[in-house]
């Protein structure tokens, strides 16, 4: 397929930090893809939380499942705009690799803990793992990813127009990623391939789990159109397929505005680079206003009446004692840090330590922080 004029090119692309060699039967950014899906960092997503804990069950969504289904939306949303597939999936795949354990209760506690040393946020640990804390090969730090991958991951909200956060300022002195403009097109579409996956996926993990019920969804912005179509069609199939029939059906809903609409303001704007995408007065990419106003609706409804359920706030309560005793634990005494983990200590003033503590920490998976907190804190064999 030929990409459209604005979308990233190989030929054009910024490269990376550190020249490579180029691949005879890889581009660039199918490299980046299959970096990220071979690290550390990405296998650890399959035992970390996205709204259950995985002892909860074992077929509701972990941050690995919903990265790859990231990944597959924006991959379709990519391919029907003619833009390059494989950017849009190394983004999408990339931007939740920062994610602590136990869900956002995890974050939570964890920037609260670090406030005195510039707290935490799951965005930026993405971009230091891509850069510095994944460190596989000999030559160079991090992934050496190209320069349009770790663009759209720090874009992932956008532009940064207030104060630019240390690690990306940092790095941003040797390979300028413009974080006052707004991200390529594939970036783009990662992101918003984000929100379709987490209110589909999300909500379809609620009703298997018996949070709430189909009934309950009536005059749900998005899901209740989706509800009625198929009760009509499907009025006597059991309620697992009812279930799957209407998720199937606000996800799609949800990608075919997304599409239309995007190719309606593409048409009216014309870009022909990417460039003129990257410096637009706005997204180029986005649902029509009735849609995106509906979409909220459904982000708000599911936060009452989802993830703020009674039913998750016991687990919300042993992942903060969890992170927070483990926190504390390392703080007092960061010697009890793996041995691989200890070289760096030396010479480290009390910022750079806590902020060791907190890159251990925040890679550790649900499980493993569990072992770690019975082992060092219940002290438990």
């Amino acid at each position: 397929m030929t990409s459209a004029p604005y979308a990233a090119h190989q030929a054009t692309s910024r490269g990376r930090r550190f020249a490579e060699q180029s691949s005879c039967y890889r581009s660039e950014y199918q490299r980046d893809r299959d970096r990220i899906l071979h690290s550390r960092a990405f296998r650890r997503l399959m035992h970390k939380t996205q709204v259950f804990a995985t002892v909860h069950g074992d077929h509701h969504r972990t941050r690995m499942t919903h990265s790859l289904e990231v990944a597959q939306i924006a991959r379709t949303i990519a391919r029907s705009l003619s833009l390059d597939e494989d950017l849009a999936e190394a983004i999408a795949l990339a931007h939740d690799l920062g994610h602590t354990p136990f869900g956002h209760i995890g974050e939570k506690v964890l920037d609260e803990a670090m406030t005195p040393w510039g707290g935490f946020s799951h965005n930026i640990q993405t971009f230091r793992i891509l850069t510095r804390l994944e460190s596989p090969y000999a030559a160079f730090d991090g992934l050496n990813l190209t320069w349009e991958t770790l663009e759209g991951v720090v874009k992932h909200n956008g532009p940064l127009l207030s104060a630019v956060p240390p690690a990306i300022a940092h790095y941003n002195r040797v390979q300028d990623l413009e974080v006052d403009s707004f991200p390529g097109v594939e970036a783009q579409v990662a992101s918003l391939a984000d929100d379709i996956a987490y209110n589909g996926h999300d909500l379809d993990d609620g009703l298997r789990m018996g949070l709430f019920t189909l009934d309950d969804l009536a005059g749900v912005p998005v899901a209740e159109v989706a509800i009625r179509e198929v009760a009509e069609r499907w009025p006597d199939v059991s309620l697992v397929r009812k279930i799957h029939e209407t998720m199937r059906k606000i996800i799609d809903a949800q990608v075919q505005d997304l599409i239309e609409t995007s190719r309606a303001t593409l048409a009216d704007v014309r870009p022909q680079s990417a460039d003129d995408v990257r410096w637009h007065d706005a997204p180029i990419i986005g649902f029509s206003e009735a849609f995106a106003e509906a979409a909220a609706g459904l982000k708000v409804w599911l936060y009452t009446n989802m993830y703020c359920h009674e039913r998750l706030r016991g687990q919300t309560r042993e992942a903060g004692t969890i992170l927070g005793d483990l926190f504390s634990t390392f703080r007092d005494d960061p010697r009890l840090l793996p041995v691989e983990w200890k070289e760096h200590l030396d010479g480290c003033d009390e910022a750079d330590r806590m902020r060791l503590v907190a890159d251990y920490l925040a890679g550790m998976t649900d499980r493993f922080a569990r072992k770690e907190h019975q082992r060092l804190v219940r002290q438990e064999p």
